[in-house]
């Protein structure tokens, strides 16, 4: 009999899980105050969303009664208002520290998840914190949650002595959806409670199925509304005050407009008016050692809001735009630059964006950079002359990316660079796919890529990828293989490092799906991969690796893994073509540790080390990273990195060999030490939910110490090379520090405050003084001071039109 009546009971639930949830929204003729206190007699007579279930870490169980949630929504003609009430059995246990939009910190979140067209293809997400903290971002099943997304909403939390509770008013200007008398839309509720890291769902996420936003309820009973016109304008204002000792303080005034506009339904434009973006998070610069550039993370707003559809088949590097000058000056002799720019000024940019009904995606960018000369001085007589860096330049980028069955998808790729006059000009095209199984149990992606370089030698070349994995259930697979030929070059809108070469990988993994008396989590990998140089065939790298990964019921995260390479052939450090080293076979150990951040103590620490099969060549280092919250307030974060590089072989030189023509340029590596440490401090100190003070300190310091002098032969030996003397010991130091103060004080409107200093200096002789390296930048001399002041304001449109409209 018990076991009839459990397996009645277990059909039951299978049944109810199965089925979409439905809530029904209540229309309201006029607005309501967004005060958290849902006090409105309008919020009495709504339907209620309840039942909450678990979706990490324990799938599908029930919230407990004492932590029950209940969510209700209403709307009328201008937005749709969410009214959740989060009850807490332990009221004074909620978390609730103060942080930055987007980054909730150490607190309770309540979020609602809406999706306007009902397609399973993207969500629009909206989340506060118990501390009264905004979050927003756009979620797809490929590319994850974009919180570079920001959208203009109201929303208020109010702690109380059950819970706590949100009142959230989302304009119709926030979402997207289709014109019609009746909609029916996509929606779901999320509450994360931080203490026991536990997430809930209103409409249950079943985590064996690999895919998040096709599993949402309905919204039902939103009846002749119409999207509004959907047009912001956001002019703003800065003011910067330069000094340094080398050069007279002085002071700039910029002034511009970001525009946003609803072009229909479905596409939004964006574009920038005399753009300014100085105030933007400084680059993390490095001792660049290696044949490849440093590749830095965006920070302008511009190019990091809602561009998942840019970032499809991984050909736009939007750091291109705007960076550094792409054309070396040509010096004659006995001249010097004495102006090198860093950077290209950006004209104007503007970009394109949007999904119809039916899943086709479109995402068209377009950018304007100005002519740019460096200044170069003839060092006997004087004179100066400028010379083009970059001449003017036009970046375009065309995405289409159609969905189809709700979990799948093809894009078409163009990324196209056009410079003016007798420059190169590139244009690289890709389609690239991602096609699931209509059950989410398999996936089949890859790309092509095709590029055409004009130059003074005309170029093209190919890229082509291809996979298989199995995305369901505690045991999971991949593999693929990868193709690119030696001249595939999308560098001018794009960043790709290795070329000319074949390789093939997989993966077997298993996971927990729900947790166990000792986890929360748990991931065992093993990966294998092999690359070889397309031409020759030679192994350039092969490797197998084991790590794990786990959670424990306490929330502390511990990670381990071991990889080991054996002997390869690298093509790339020698810096000439159809030449190589060879590499060392290497055993390598990595180590994680991340203590749950729910205490106010917290500690990361990452260990590493390689063996390498050469006599007392190792790598090794770590970082540690205490963080303390002295309270909801106040954070302060720590980094050192230290790392260290025995025996390192490097490239350090090459030049022809003027003996014979047939004879290849001789290159020169180094044996040598790398040394790198590194200081990182960071501080938030939050007045209230909406103002904050930041603090970011970050001291580098690098060094390369030669000590034995190397040539390479043809067979991609290292033989002694004593007639080399030159000094190519490398030395680079620097500081920057940010200490920003920011102000919302109303939706969309921003003052921001920045006092920022920074120096860096590069040497050939190498001080091991610690204390130097720092000393020695942390004076008049070295430092440049840079304070701003910037205000942004949002004007909305409908707002100003209701405005007129009321006085009339």
């Amino acid at each position: 009999m018990k076991k009839l009546v459990f397996f009645t009971l277990f059909l039951s639930s299978m049944y109810s899980y199965s089925q979409k949830k439905t809530l029904q929204a209540q229309q309201i003729l006029q607005s309501i105050s967004i005060d958290g206190k849902l006090e409105e007699p309008e919020w009495e007579h709504a339907a209620i969303a309840s039942d909450f279930v678990m979706f990490e870490p324990d799938n599908g169980k029930p919230i407990p009664e004492g932590r029950k949630t209940e969510v209700k929504v209403l709307y009328n003609n201008d937005a749709l208002y969410i009214g959740a009430v989060m009850y807490d059995d332990e009221p004074n246990k909620v978390l609730k520290e103060i942080s930055q939009r987007d980054n909730f910190g150490t607190a309770d979140i309540f979020g609602v998840f809406i999706n306007g067209f009902n397609d399973g293809q993207q969500n629009f997400e909206f989340f506060v914190s118990a501390a009264d903290v905004q979050g927003d971002c756009i979620m797809t099943d490929s590319n994850g949650e974009d919180y570079s997304w920001d959208a203009i909403w109201i929303s208020k939390a109010v702690l109380t002595d059950k819970g706590w509770t949100v009142e959230m008013k989302i304009p119709y200007a926030a979402l997207r959806f289709s014109e019609g008398n009746k909609q029916t839309w996509g929606i779901n509720f999320f509450r994360e409670i931080k203490r026991e890291r536990k997430k809930y769902t209103w409409s249950l996420i079943d985590t064996k199925i690999g895919t998040f936003t096709q599993q949402n309820g309905n919204l039902e009973g939103i009846e002749n509304i119409k999207p509004p016109t959907r047009l912001f304008l956001m002019p703003y204002a800065s003011y910067y005050l330069n000094a340094a000792d080398s050069q007279k303080t002085y002071g700039t005034m910029k002034g511009g407009m970001d525009i946003k506009y609803g072009i229909n339904d479905a596409f939004t434009l964006d574009a920038i008016l005399i753009p300014d973006f100085g105030q933007a998070k400084y680059d993390d610069q490095i001792l660049n050692l290696g044949p490849f550039e440093q590749q830095f993370n965006e920070n302008r707003a511009f190019f990091t809001e809602g561009t998942d559809l840019f970032n499809k088949g991984g050909m736009f590097y939007s750091r291109r735009i705007g960076g550094k000058p792409s054309v070396e000056p040509d010096l004659k002799e006995n001249e010097e630059i004495i102006e090198d720019p860093q950077s290209v000024n950006l004209i104007n940019a503007l970009k394109v964006s949007g999904r119809t009904k039916k899943g086709l995606g479109v995402g068209i960018l377009n950018a304007v950079t100005e002519k740019t000369f460096a200044t170069i001085k003839d060092t006997i007589t004087g004179e100066t002359r400028k010379e083009i860096v970059e001449p003017l330049m036009n970046y375009n980028v065309l995405v289409l990316d159609q969905r189809f069955r709700k979990n799948s998808s093809v894009t078409f790729i163009n990324t196209n660079v056009t410079r003016n006059g007798h420059f190169r000009d590139s244009n690289v095209s890709g389609l690239a796919w991602d096609l699931n199984t209509k059950a989410n149990t398999y996936n089949l992606s890859g790309n092509v890529k095709y590029s055409t370089i004009n130059d003074t030698e005309d170029t093209k070349g190919l890229y082509a990828s291809i996979g298989f994995a199995e995305t369901s259930g505690k045991y999971r697979y991949s593999v693929g293989t990868d193709l690119v030929t030696k001249d595939f070059d999308p560098n001018d809108l794009g960043i790709n490092f290795y070329t000319n070469y074949y390789n093939f990988y997989g993966n077997a993994n298993y996971r927990i799906l729900n947790p166990t008396k000792l986890f929360n989590s748990f991931k065992l990998n093993y990966n294998m991969y092999a690359e070889f140089n397309k031409e020759s065939g030679k192994v350039q790298e092969s490797d197998v690796n084991v790590n794990l990964n786990l959670t424990t019921v306490k929330n502390n995260y511990y990670g381990a893994g071991i990889t080991i390479y054996t002997e390869g052939n690298d093509y790339y450090e020698p810096r000439a073509d159809n030449r190589y080293v060879i590499v060392p076979g290497r055993i390598e150990a990595t180590g994680s540790i991340s203590t749950n951040y729910n205490h106010k103590f917290a500690l990361d620490l990452n260990p590493s080390i390689a063996l390498f099969d050469e006599s007392e060549r190792m790598n090794y280092g770590f970082d540690i990273g205490p963080r303390y919250r002295f309270s909801d307030k106040l954070l302060l974060t720590y980094t050192f990195s230290f790392f260290r590089k025995n025996n390192n072989k490097g490239y350090i030189d090459s030049f022809d060999n003027d003996d014979n023509e047939n004879t290849p340029e001789d290159i020169v590596f180094a044996n040598r030490n790398v040394i790198t440490y590194s200081n990182i401090l960071g501080g938030k100190y939050a007045l209230n939910s909406a103002m904050t003070l930041n603090l970011s300190v970050r001291q580098y310091w690098s060094y390369a110490e030669n000590k034995d002098i190397l040539q390479l032969e043809t067979d991609g030996t290292l033989t002694p090379y004593t007639e080399y003397t030159k000094n190519k010991n490398s030395s680079f130091y620097s500081w920057n520090t940010d200490l920003s103060y920011s102000w919302w004080f109303a939706p969309g409107s921003q003052l921001s405050v920045l006092y920022r200093n920074n120096a860096s200096n590069f040497e050939r002789v190498i001080d091991k003084e610690f204390k130097t390296s720092v000393t020695n930048l942390l004076n008049n001399d070295a430092l440049k001071h840079i304070f701003s002041v910037s205000v942004k304001y949002f004007i909305d449109y409908n707002a100003v039109k209701n405005k007129i409209r009321n006085r009339a």
